[in-house]
């Protein structure tokens, strides 16, 4: 539970900074980086796997890039869902979904689900 605590407090605080690297991409407070987070968190978990799942053959043939363009989309429908997060335009949620899918994927690669920072250690012969 801390672990996805912890995310959670990431991921909004990677959405304030998408929103200062991204144009198009606007986070008006604190509160609304959190909402945003957590409605993105629940879609990425309940309608994600669905859009996946029914355009499979298009994900297939483009290699999976495809993939990018639901990505962009979730964050896109967020912010017309959240008051406070404004996201303007496809592009920018494509560009900002890529941003915050690889700190999103950096986070979930050191914290453990107990909220734990793991490391990697390296031994040499």
């Amino acid at each position: 539970m801390k672990g996805i605590l912890i995310r959670w407090v990431i991921n909004a605080l990677a959405l304030i900074l998408v929103s200062h690297v991204i144009q198009g991409i606007q986070v008006d407070h604190l509160l609304a980086a959190f909402v945003a987070a957590a409605v993105l968190g629940v879609m990425n978990a309940v309608i994600r796997p669905v859009l996946i799942l029914l355009t499979l053959p298009i994900t297939l043939l483009t290699l999976g890039l495809f993939v990018l363009m639901i990505n962009g989309f979730m964050l896109y429908i967020a912010g017309a869902v959240v008051k406070g997060f404004h996201v303007n335009g496809f592009w920018a949620a494509v560009f900002g979904s890529l941003f915050l899918s690889v700190i999103s994927w950096i986070a979930n690669a050191f914290i453990n689900d107990r909220g734990r920072i793991e490391y990697i250690e390296v031994r040499t012969r």
